[in-house]
Parts: C-alpha cells; structure tokens; sequence
C-alpha cells in the first residue's frame, strides 16, 4: 500500500508518527555530531528540507522526546547504539524566523521578540517549577507581556532582547545540568526583507547584537545549527562569530542531507508505480548540484509529482521571486544577454563572492549570479580557481526544466503593463504587416522603456539596451513554443541579431537586426538602411537555408531606435 504523501507536513514527529511517505535523512544526525562544529550554518534552496531537519534534530537530541525510539526505528541513524543512547539526552531551544516578512524595522523586531517566545513557551512547565529563580521566571512573564499587549507604546529593551535566548540556555542548563543545543531556521528570512522594505542597515545591527549574544558569548550552549538560503555577508551580519562554519552549495559536507538524491527519487517512482517517468522526472526536477554530488532533485516537486502524479511548477510555484526579477530588470544589457546564454542552455561563466551583502546587490552586479545560484535557480556544473588567490570561478547553467519555466514567465510578464500591444505586435510580424508593427511596437516603448531604465547618470544608449535586451528575453520567453531564437552581438550595441527559427512548417523564419541611430546618421531612416543592408552583406539567411527553409519563409526586419522612438522595416 502507498504510504500518504503530507504536502507541506514539516513536523517530524507527525510525519513518522502517521507513518507518511518519508526519505531517511537521519545520516545527517551523525555527520553533523561527529563534525564537533560550534556554531554551523548551512544554507540551501528553499522547500528543500531544512525545516524538517531541523525538526528532526529536535525530536533526536530533545530530552522532551527522551524515550521516543518509535520515532528513529527503522531508520540508518538507529543502527548504532551509541546514537541510540544520545537520544532524548539534551535540552534544545528551537527558533524560527520564517514567518518573519514585515515591511518595516519596528514590526520585523517585534517578529523576533515573538520568535524568542515562542522558543521560551516550549519550556514552559519549567518556569513553573520551584526551582526556578524568580529573576527568569520575570525574564519570561516580560516577554510574555509584551508579546501579548497591543498598545503601541509598549517597550522592552533591545538589551532584554539580545539576552533572552542566553537567558533560556543558562536556565536550562541550572535545571538540567546540560548545555543546550540551540537551533536556528530561516535565518535569513526577516534579511531579506529588510534589504526588500530599505531597513537594512538598523536591523543588521540589531541581529548581530543578538546573534553575538546568543552563539559567541554564551558558555551555556552545547552547539549550535542555523539554516537558510543565503550566506549572508560575515561583515554584514556575523563579524563577532569566529567559531562559524558556513556550509553553502559548494561545500561538500551534508551534500546529500538536503533534497533527494537520484537514488532516492527513482525508487519512490517505482513505489508508487511510475517506473516509466524517471526519464521525464529527471528531465524536470534534477539538476541540483551539492559539493561535488550532482543529480539532487527538488524534494518539494518530487513530492508533489509523486501525490499528483502530473507535471507541474511545484517549487516555482511557491515564490513570487519578485527579489530576482526586479534586480534582472534593472541590470545591465550585459547580464541580460548573459540570460539569453542560459535560456539558450549554454554555460556561462562567473566569478562572485557566495557571501551575500544584500546593500550590494544594487551596485554589484556579480552578486546577482551569487542570489540566483544560492536560491537554486542556477546550479554550477563546475567550479574552477584559477590564480595565486584561487579566485572561484563558477560554470553556470539554469538548474532544469522546472527552473527554465520559471525564468520564461518572469520575463514575459515585464511586458505584462503593455500585454495588448506586445501581443498585437507579434501577431503583425506574423502578417508581415509593417505599419501595425511600427505602431505597436512604439507603443510597447513607451508603456515599458521605464520599467529598464534605472537612470543614475546612465547614458541614453544604455538606457536604450537595457530596453531591447530586456524586449529580446521576453520574446524568447513568449515564443519558446514556436521558435528556437538565437542572438550574436558585438559589444558596443553595434550589432544585435536575432534569428527566429521556426518549429512548424506553417510560421516563417525571421531575422531582426537592431541599430542604434547615430549623429552622423541623418535620420532614422538612414538608420533602418544601415540594418537592412547589413542582413544582406552578412548572408545571415545561411544558416536558415541550410536548415530547409525556402528563401520565401524567411523575412528580414531592421529596427532602428532613438531612446522610445522606433522605426520598423
């Protein structure tokens, strides 16, 4: 019988007590334990099992499951016994910061308050106990109070703040006699709205006060585990924690404690009776690259085909990625067509820092790579060091189908605002019909030429590019279905081709060269001139030929542009 698929269920003990469609990840149990790490931040793709670790390494270490063998039976980490007798040994402070999304500091620090008291309400029969100083029982009732008032002008200190998860450690520790072992999840998430919502630069300092209290200066914590999905910056948010190991994408440790490995996937296919889709599966959901373990899949995908059993954009489907598409939008023509490489399925090549300084991802625009490949939308295929300084240069391709999908809706819906007019646009160059296409197409420019032009002194031919290399991507995103597109340009915007080359024998193949008019050019006409002529000189009719396709299929276009302006033939 098919064990039931919980979509969404990160709650190990439910999970194992309902028996539910399970992956064994207990591996990471011990390889964690062993590393003797202090403090570990590991960093992974979103729906990608942290939580759920997480959860599991407090129902394995938590004295508050001391004696739940029913949960760990049946699985690897139970086959040895000195795991079994760790079980249930230490006491364990839980926190999360997932559902901490506000869109200013105030609100994102009473997040954190309510994150911490939560933390201390899973304790709270020990401060009910005589044994308890009245000192942290107080901690916990001003905690208390102040989660529970509405007023606006309640307070608590950020002193108070900072102490709080100390506090809860030393309390545990006079009780229990056992320093506590304290995790972290989704640490990142109120970070990334602060640099979203302008709030960086307060709410940075007032994590690091926190985070410096709660793993450097406290001699009550046994050892300690963070997750989330980027590495943010050590300068920006960890400068006082000397005794942290990151581990991100490219580590090897715990490589195949997160997502499914390839193994795992195809023997859940075969469970559940789809032996026959593990090529498709492959095809969609794989992609994801650990260390040097390549073949990871998306668990939340795998899941989610595995109970529905069609294809779908599960983990696509579960972001607005509003982050990604603005900062893409915004970027230079040059990281445009390096995204029209990917689309393409080509590999491009980078060099960043995997360290996220969030106030830098406006003004770096090699930290886009950085985001895009730590969210899991690109997987580095390889990664060389080449120097003295063995600077990391990273092999970039998009991560699979699912991901590709996602990068093809994002682009067409830049020109959601101006929607009618692109579609008549294209449905004119279909027709061949010049006037409508110099109509609409203008009036594209002027309902989108904003949403590419980020000013800050940049020139107008920049301005310009940005434009058109944003204009390429989403036609490569809306056509995807009836044409292979194909670009080569010169450096400079002096050349910019585009070849549209059917999938169906009823569609003609199409051409397009862009030029950017010039003061020694009169006019746009002389422009458009230039362009027509330079399809001509150049023979780029070739390559279409050699495919089969009769002269009579192939139009040529010339677009001529001044800034919004656009001229058509």
């Amino acid at each position: 019988m098919e064990k039931v698929i919980s979509i969404g269920n990160q709650g190990f003990e439910d999970i194992r007590k309902n028996d539910n469609f399970y992956v064994d990840k207990t591996d990471f149990i011990k390889e964690w334990w062993e590393s003797r790490d202090t403090v570990t931040l590991i960093t992974r793709p979103r729906r990608f099992g942290k939580t759920l670790n997480m959860d599991m390494l407090k129902c394995f270490f938590s004295n508050q499951y001391a004696g739940r063998s029913e949960l760990f039976e049946g699985l690897s980490i139970w086959n040895e016994e000195k795991y079994r007798n760790l079980q249930g040994q230490y006491p364990v402070i839980f926190v999360s910061f997932a559902a901490i999304k506000a869109d200013n500091y105030v609100d994102a620090r009473d997040g954190i308050i309510s994150a911490v008291y939560r933390a201390y309400q899973e304790h709270y029969s020990l401060f009910q106990k005589s044994e308890i100083e009245e000192s942290e029982k107080n901690f916990f009732k001003e905690l208390d109070i102040y989660v529970n008032t509405i007023t606006p002008d309640k307070k608590m200190t950020n002193e108070t703040v900072f102490r709080a998860l100390n506090s809860l450690a030393a309390c545990l520790f006079r009780y229990y006699g056992k320093k506590a072992i304290i995790l972290l999840d989704e640490y990142d998430t109120p970070m990334q709205e602060a640099y979203i919502n302008g709030y960086w630069e307060e709410f940075t300092g007032f994590m690091r006060s926190m985070f410096n209290a709660t793993f450097k200066t406290n001699p009550y914590m046994e050892r300690a585990v963070m997750t989330g999905i980027t590495r943010v910056s050590k300068e920006s948010l960890f400068s006082d924690l000397n005794n942290l190991r990151v581990v991100t994408l490219t580590s090897e440790a715990y490589s195949t404690c997160f997502g499914f490995t390839e193994k795992e996937v195809f023997a859940a296919l075969d469970s559940y009776g789809m032996s026959g889709e593990k090529e498709k599966v492959k095809k969609w959901y794989d992609g994801f690259v650990f260390g040097s373990v390549k073949d990871i899949y998306n668990p939340w995908s795998i899941t989610g085909f595995l109970k529905e059993k069609r294809y779908q954009t599960y983990w696509v489907a579960t972001s607005s990625n509003g982050m990604v598409s603005n900062l893409i939008q915004k970027a230079s023509s040059e990281v445009k067509t390096k995204m029209e490489e990917l689309l393409q399925e080509r590999e491009i090549v980078e060099s960043f820092d995997e360290q996220i300084v969030f106030n830098q991802l406006d003004v770096n625009e090699s930290a886009i790579w950085s985001l895009l490949m730590a969210s899991g939308y690109l997987k580095a295929v390889e990664v060389e060091y080449r120097g003295e300084l063995m600077k990391p240069w990273y092999h970039l391709k998009i991560t699979n189908f699912e991901t590709k999908c996602m990068f093809e809706t994002l682009f067409a819906a830049w020109f959601r605002n101006a929607t009618a007019s692109y579609n008549k646009f294209i449905k004119a160059m279909m027709e061949n019909d010049l006037e409508v296409m110099n109509y609409y197409m203008n009036r594209v420019t002027q309902e989108t030429f904003s949403y590419f032009d980020v000013g800050s002194g940049k020139t107008g031919l920049e301005e310009t590019e940005r434009f058109y290399h944003g204009f390429v991507l989403g036609l490569m995103a809306e056509q995807a279905e009836n044409y292979v597109l194909k670009s080569d340009r010169e450096s400079g915007f002096g050349r910019y081709d585009v070849m549209m080359i059917p999938k169906k024998e009823n569609l003609p193949a199409v051409i397009m060269e862009f030029k950017v008019h010039r003061e020694k050019e009169k006019d746009l006409e002389e422009t458009l001139h230039i362009a027509r002529q330079q399809i001509e000189e150049k023979n780029y009719d070739a390559e279409l030929l050699a495919q089969g396709i009769p002269k009579e299929r192939i139009r040529h276009y010339g677009f001529a542009f001044e800034g919004k302006n656009v001229l058509i033939g």
